[in-house]
């Protein structure tokens, strides 16, 4: 099939997981995945490496968040479970939000916001509402809020990793201990009545 068929180009399935079992089989790369895939492109890659004895997807890495749930719609998180595809989540904190830091307008110094002034997808008022609701959420159960979100990304069947990120030796150990955050059905309930009532404000 011709690679502008659909007015764009791209590379064929087989061919991409050639070049890369050249380099699995050189010993540069032990497993492979994808990043922002679709359905569709996780199936054709399993189906190539299946049927062409190609290396197979290990992982797809999205942004997954308490305001990004986008990955369990629209046949991701089935395809995932099904076939054994772990999702590696970065933006676990909603590039800082979910963490409190911004709330009520604050900009701390050194911020990626101050920095880069490139967050809006968590600025809508949906987003803030949202936002603020989790950040409650963790207040009334005396939680750290950053660690509340790492520990929801982490509890989901389908995770293979949390991305953490930090700029400096607390922040690491507010993301690392987050991990031993003990997760209750009460919580459980509490994050999806907010989802249903706020679905993903943040894609």
């Amino acid at each position: 099939m011709d690679s502008k068929a659909y007015g764009f180009p791209y590379e064929p399935f087989e061919e991409i997981l050639s070049h890369l079992d050249a380099h699995v089989k050189a010993g540069r790369i032990r497993h492979i995945g994808v990043s922002n895939e679709t359905p569709f492109g996780v199936m054709r890659f399993l189906a190539e490496s299946s049927g062409r004895d190609l290396p197979r997807m290990a992982s797809i890495q999205n942004a997954y968040n308490l305001v990004n749930r986008g990955f369990e719609d629209g046949g991701l998180e089935e395809v995932c479970v099904r076939e054994e595809v772990s999702l590696l989540a970065y933006s676990p904190l909603g590039q800082g939000y979910l963490t409190g830091k911004y709330r009520n307008g604050a900009l701390p110094q050194g911020s990626r916001k101050q920095l880069f002034e490139r967050l809006q997808r968590y600025e809508s008022p949906q987003a803030l509402r949202a936002i603020d609701s989790y950040l409650d959420l963790a207040e009334q159960h005396d939680v750290d809020p950053a660690q509340l979100a790492i520990k929801f990304c982490d509890t989901r069947p389908f995770m293979g990793s949390t991305i953490i990120g930090a700029t400096s030796m607390e922040q690491l150990k507010i993301c690392i201990d987050a991990f031993d955050l003990a997760w209750s059905d009460e919580l459980e309930t509490a994050v999806n009545a907010l989802h249903a009532d706020q679905p993903s404000p943040c894609p």
